[in-house]
């Protein structure tokens, strides 16, 4: 008779424990918008979440030590003029937070060191480029300010933040709406969820499509698919009997995956949540109220299921805290902030070890807040992996450089009109009072056009609100 041998892991005995109630977010009322997104978006510094917002869109960013109830009237970031659908922090500046909306339009903000003290309702630009409302918004893994955005319009654009311009341009690849984008580790290839149940890998730079899946699950609920660290795809989805569903693909062949599993029969969209350094991927079904979670491995059956994380409540969304956010010292390996419908809650999830020395194997150089290359390197067809750091000291936040967009001059990219013209030109140079002139002029001129929106916005939000007093 043969002995089932139990398959060794250091990740069998991850557990999850809730934190005490005085260090939860308190008092926050979470978005109600109907959006398959995580609400949620946290990184070493802060905590973001979407809340109901009256006349508009807004969400709340917390610095993490900001625990316990959260005042009513603490300031949020308010510049859409519709429900918020979708925030991400920028990986290489902790400051900057990209948010999409139903009001079509993409904001990137840029937060004060301390957090908010006041209301912020000036972005540090403004990405208009969708015709309907703005779902996913995603930063580049290793370039500096790219940023992918994909609206209900079911076209993918890619943006140089820097400038302010959209680059590249996914508008025929999708006939439907897009569920969930996902990078490949060095940020070459895109990997999209849609509508019309497949599953495509996407050369964005060559806008061609690489390889897809029709039916990666039968069902008609929401899929999700992600890029693990070795070019792998990980998806979850529904089958035709709306059982939960989790499947591993290769990424160069998606004829037939390398294993399915079925889960349940529950009816929220599972979110996936991956760490590439220890090979987990967390399961966060929207509206359960466990987290389960998987170790992703090359031995068959490929996707071993490691534990379930439960509470009472059930979950309307969840922020994933980065590798160098978390506490090395106690053993953490990953962090959630699990949003309620009045709170937020930390969860962390710890491997039990009996020594207090740091954990090499736990911890392996992980991606870190430096960009490999710039935007233009990136859209000029360069590729460079994650730079990767050591937590073995714990991760030290270093000074964040402020975000500066310097819009393109359209007049600068006019062909000259004539070669002989050019040294003239370059003789008569403007004087430096008048180029100090423009440049007060132009501040003028920005100053003015921010006055002039926030007017609008402010008579869009009493124009709502006459209409409520009059339905009262």
């Amino acid at each position: 008779m043969s002995r089932r041998v139990v398959r060794q892991s250091k990740f069998r005995h991850v557990f999850g424990q809730a934190v005490r109630n005085d260090q939860c977010y308190d008092d926050i009322r979470v978005s109600r918008v109907t959006w398959d997104s995580a609400f949620c978006a946290v990184n070493p510094k802060f905590c973001a979440i979407i809340i109901e917002a009256s006349g508009g869109g807004a969400f709340l960013v917390l610095p993490l030590h900001k625990t316990g109830r959260i005042d009513k009237v603490y300031p949020t970031v308010c510049g859409h003029t519709g429900p918020v659908l979708d925030i991400e922090w920028c990986p290489h500046n902790d400051h900057v937070i990209a948010s999409g909306s139903e009001d079509c339009t993409v904001m990137v903000w840029q937060i004060p060191e301390n957090g908010l003290e006041t209301a912020l309702s000036e972005p540090v630009v403004v990405l208009e480029g969708h015709s309907k409302r703005v779902g996913i918004v995603l930063w580049h893994p290793t370039a500096r300010n790219v940023l992918l955005s994909a609206g209900c319009d079911n076209q993918i654009i890619i943006w140089n933040v820097g400038t302010g311009e959209a680059i590249i341009n996914l508008e025929d690849m999708h006939p439907d709406v897009i569920f969930s984008v996902s990078w490949s580790r060095n940020g070459s290839l895109l990997c999209t969820a849609c509508k019309d149940k497949k599953v495509r890998v996407i050369d964005p730079r060559k806008k061609k499509i690489v390889a897809e899946k029709d039916k990666a699950h039968e069902g008609a609920r929401p899929m999700r698919a992600i890029f693990l660290a070795d070019g792998n795809i990980f998806t979850t989805g529904f089958s035709r009997m709306s059982e939960r569903q989790l499947a591993l693909w290769k990424s160069d062949n998606l004829d037939e995956p390398i294993c399915v599993q079925e889960m349940d029969t529950s009816n929220g969209v599972l979110l996936p949540f991956y760490d590439p350094d220890t090979n987990i991927v967390y399961l966060c079904g929207k509206g359960d109220s466990s987290i389960r979670y998987f170790e992703i491995t090359e031995e068959a059956p490929f996707v071993h299921y490691l534990n379930t994380f439960s509470t009472k409540e059930p979950q309307r969304g969840m922020g994933y805290m980065p590798k160098r956010g978390l506490d090395v010292n106690k053993c953490e390996i990953a962090r959630f902030y699990k949003l309620h419908e009045r709170k937020c809650e930390p969860i962390i999830m710890t491997v039990p070890r009996k020594s207090d020395l740091f954990q090499d194997d736990l911890y392996p150089d992980t991606a870190g807040p430096d960009p490999s290359l710039e935007a233009e390197e990136w859209f000029a067809g360069k590729n460079g992996g994650p730079i990767l750091i050591s937590l073995k000291d714990g991760y030290v936040s270093a000074k964040n450089r402020d975000l500066k967009v310097v819009k393109t001059n359209i007049l600068e990219s006019k062909p000259a009109p004539k070669a002989e013209s050019i040294p003239t030109i370059q003789k008569h140079a403007p004087p430096p009072s008048t180029v100090k002139m423009e440049d007060k002029l132009e501040e003028v001129l920005r100053e003015f056009k921010s006055l002039r929106d926030r007017v609008i916005l402010q008579d869009r939000r009493i124009a709502r609100l006459e209409e409520q007093v009059a339905k009262m």
